[in-house]
């Protein structure tokens, strides 16, 4: 059947009063499509009332991350890159900052400038020996410093007074110059061992004014316990050294010590009354060394627990050597004694020595061998 002409025109007509835009429906291709749209009627009414105007698109203000790095969390990962300076264009926000295992010479003034955020900066394994005096200033909120496997001599300066942990080990420091550690108030950790410094290495004041919980300077060229260091210790060690004795003096300062590393040296002689300094010791390592028998002192000591003296030259223990006479003087038995690879029969001990010892698994004994 043949529709009438007017029946049709009238259907042309109402197909082209429809919207262009509702034939098919909205579909989001990328995440600025709204943001485009938005931009784009603004940029028209922004035409529209003064006549004129720029169609270009401005992207939001991105910090940039520096090539060949990968940012991101606050983050910027720049190792293993063959840098031989620190790079630019560094996030401002930046708290993390990998530059290990690179080529990079020296630190200049303005390498860390704008970085006030930073909390940890990662400069392991570089060939670092010159430091600008200022180059840490920028740094006011950094707390970890990883400077290890570089080739530094001295302690750098103006370190921030914010840093809690530092670690220098394996450089070729060979001197701690007076006041190196100036300003540092609330220092938790330093580790500066395999380096090659003596005991004249530390001038008078190297840790002047310094607080700090736990230091190792081992692996270097000590002969004796090094004096002055911070009466606020907890932790001390000193092992793989040359340490030759132990003296009256050495200990007096560090009577917060509650572990003392000493292995690994060439200690003969311990001074009696040298541990009578530090009642609050609960671990001593005495391993590896030259000792003809146990330590003078041991019962006296209320809260040691753990007493390595494995791999010395130890032929004898008396019945007192660990434990005191009477009650109620020991607070804390012991949970670990060992003796082994030293040339005493242990079928020779009496039961009794170790009658203030938790456990008998805590004691160890060994074969001797020549």
């Amino acid at each position: 059947m043949m529709l009438p002409h007017y029946f049709l025109l009238l259907m042309l007509c109402t197909v082209q009063l429809l919207p262009p835009s509702s034939t098919l429906p909205f579909e989001q291709k990328g995440f600025w499509d709204f943001a485009m749209d938005s931009l784009d009627s603004d940029h028209m009414m922004m035409k529209d009332e003064e006549g004129s105007g720029d169609d270009s698109f401005q992207m939001p203000n991105v910090p940039m991350c520096p090539f060949g790095c990968h940012c991101r969390l606050r983050v910027v990962q720049c190792s293993d890159l063959g840098l031989t300076e620190v790079p630019r264009n560094i996030p401002p926000d930046t708290r993390f900052l990998d530059l290990q295992n690179n080529r990079i010479f020296e630190l200049k003034e303005n390498d860390f400038k704008g970085l006030a955020n930073l909390y940890g900066l990662s400069l392991r394994n570089n060939h670092i020996s010159k430091v600008h005096p200022r180059a840490f200033i920028p740094l006011k909120n950094m707390q970890k410093l990883y400077f290890s496997k570089n080739l530094l001599t001295t302690i750098p300066r103006n370190l921030p007074a914010s840093l809690i942990e530092m670690r220098i080990h394996e450089n070729r420091i060979k001197r701690v110059e007076s006041g190196a550690f100036s300003g540092l108030v609330n220092m938790n950790c330093i580790e500066m061992g395999a380096n090659p410094i003596h005991n004249s290495g530390f001038e008078p004041g190297a840790f002047k004014g310094l607080k700090l919980n736990y230091l190792r300077i081992s692996e270097a060229k000590l002969t004796g316990v090094p004096k002055d260091l911070p009466e606020s210790l907890h932790e001390l060690h000193l092992d793989h050294n040359q340490i030759q004795a132990v003296e009256l003096e050495d200990l007096k300062r560090y009577k917060n010590l509650y572990r003392l590393g000493l292995g690994f040296n060439h200690i003969r002689h311990i001074e009696n009354g040298s541990l009578s300094f530090l009642p609050r010791l609960r671990e001593l390592h005495l391993d590896n060394n030259r000792l003809s028998r146990v330590p003078k002192g041991l019962p006296e000591m209320k809260y040691l627990q753990v007493v390595y003296l494995h791999s010395n030259y130890i032929s004898q223990v008396g019945i007192d050597d660990f434990c005191p006479r009477g009650f109620g003087i020991k607070r804390a038995f012991y949970n670990g004694i060992s003796l082994f690879a030293n040339p005493v029969n242990y079928w020779e001990v009496q039961p009794a020595t170790f009658r203030c010892v938790s456990d008998r698994l805590s004691i160890q004994f060994g074969n001797y061998k020549k």
